[in-house]
């Protein structure tokens, strides 16, 4: 799977003049997870994207395990949109992967209502940081676990090797796909209500 490769949005739609609310969410993960795909494939718009081709200057910082044909990286973040009525919009944050530019995510996280974890199982261990700076924060979040070629592990042991709390959703799928991204979106939008009606 080329973590790059997603179905363009149909049509490129313009922001409603009627516009009032803006609701936001990150897209966290390790490096080659497939954050960037994630929000080309539901964005309603071209997504900006600060993807920079990668160089030999990133050779022995950059793990490349299990994205060996991985040749651009995000080096600020992605940025799409949702319109999800006529008074709100969604916009989502895809955060880089790498260390180097984690700095970055306390910045994209605020005002944020959530985020998203992906996670390639093939490079399972690059989830945890994001998933302890998610707790940390006491941010919501769903994980997602983007289907790659290869190895396939049942969920259940993806939760018991992430030692992901129960109540947290975990879920497969396919970043490259606009259903399945919007199934992810719906997912923790399901979350964030049933938190919200918990608390009340």
């Amino acid at each position: 799977m080329d973590s790059n490769t997603f179905d363009p949005p149909p049509v490129e739609a313009p922001l409603r003049r009627t516009a009032r609310d803006a609701l936001k969410i990150v897209i966290v993960g390790g490096f080659g997870a497939g954050k960037t795909t994630l929000v080309g494939s539901v964005s309603e718009i071209r997504p900006l994207s600060t993807e920079e081709v990668m160089t030999e200057a990133g050779e022995g910082i950059d793990d490349l395990t299990g994205v060996r044909a991985k040749r651009a990286t995000t080096v600020a973040f992605d940025f799409g949109r949702i319109s999800l009525d006529e008074r709100r919009v969604l916009y989502l944050f895809g955060a880089p992967g790498q260390e180097r530019f984690w700095f970055l995510w306390d910045r994209l996280f605020t005002g944020s209502l959530g985020a998203v974890a992906l996670v390639d199982t093939r490079r399972l261990s690059d989830s945890f940081h994001c998933i302890d700076r998610l707790e940390a924060r006491a941010m919501p979040f769903v994980v997602a676990v983007n289907r790659f070629p290869g190895a396939r592990p049942p969920l259940d042991r993806v939760r018991a090797a992430l030692c992901l709390d129960e109540r947290v959703p975990l879920i497969e799928c396919d970043a490259r796909t606009r259903d399945s991204s919007k199934a992810v979106l719906i997912a923790l939008v399901r979350y964030l209500t049933h938190l919200r009606e918990k608390a009340t």
